[in-house]
């Protein structure tokens, strides 16, 4: 009787220290989940402007071929009006510009696909365009000229667009005033694109940027090419972003705003037109 209560109670002793160490394991457990769940929900940023800073950089949408805005010059460098003014933007928000270059037709889907954060490439500020995406303030004012080969007799208003083939970005504006007056659209790329196929007869006419024109024309005055119209309003642009960004748009905002007031902006403009382009 006695030895069978011995191993009675011995075994009762191992259950209760077994039951112990498991209550401690679970302890232990829930303390370090407890510890890494704390160390690794650091709190996300709050919106986009936080990101950004966050991550150091300003991811920004642009072409790369629409001179003076955006281009390559001699080197290969990536340069223009457009962008320099998101450099300074960038700047002045504390953090770095990253150019990702894309086609003209893609970049509101790669706004939407959140490849970039901001798009500076002369986007022309509507009120559709407003419904899906917030801009910055102006920073840029001009006029859409119509163009055709100095050869072409037939085309002296945008009223004459009508039946002609015009060269233009499926999505831009300018090709909308285009279609309103009766144009037959041929895609392009982009200026240049538009451009050539000016030159070699293969569209009719073509409706860009005044400024645009004048640059090409300083590079290249011997460029078989006239303008025959401009539109009556001018057109402003601004820098895209991002639908419900209001602090980011607020920065940029400041940002621009400073730079008009310091003389940056003005620089910036001289260096490429002559004078100021804002209004």
């Amino acid at each position: 009787m006695r030895k069978g209560f011995t191993f009675a109670m011995l075994m009762l002793v191992l259950a209760m220290v077994v039951s112990a160490c498991g209550n401690n394991n679970n302890t232990g457990n829930k303390g370090n989940n407890s510890a890494g769940n704390n160390g690794g929900n650091a709190a996300a940023p709050a919106n986009l402007l936080e990101q950004i800073k966050k991550d150091g950089t300003l991811r920004i949408g642009t072409e790369g071929t629409y001179a003076p805005f955006t281009f390559h010059d001699k080197s290969g460098a990536l340069t223009g009006f457009d962008v320099e003014i998101a450099q300074e933007v960038a700047k002045r928000l504390g953090v770095k510009a990253e150019f990702i270059e894309t086609k003209w037709d893609g970049m509101f889907a790669g706004l939407d696909a959140k490849r970039f954060d901001m798009v500076a490439n002369q986007v022309s500020i509507r009120d559709d365009r407003k419904e899906k995406y917030d801009f910055s303030d102006p920073y840029i004012t001009s006029k859409a000229v119509l163009m055709v080969h100095k050869d072409n007799d037939d085309i002296k208003s945008l009223d004459d667009l009508k039946g002609k083939k015009s060269g233009q970005s499926l999505t831009s504006d300018l090709g909308d005033i285009a279609k309103s007056h009766g144009a037959e659209i041929v895609p392009v790329d982009g200026f240049n694109q538009a451009m050539e196929l000016l030159i070699s007869k293969r569209i009719d006419a073509t409706i860009n940027d005044s400024l645009s024109f004048l640059d090409f024309k300083k590079q290249r005055p011997d460029v078989p090419v006239k303008v025959v119209a401009e539109t009556e309003n001018a057109s402003q642009s601004g820098l895209l972003i991002r639908k419900n960004s209001k602090e980011l748009v607020d920065a940029v905002n400041k940002a621009l705003a400073d730079m008009t007031a310091d003389g940056t902006y003005l620089k910036i403009s001289n260096k490429y037109f002559g004078e100021d382009v804002s209004k």
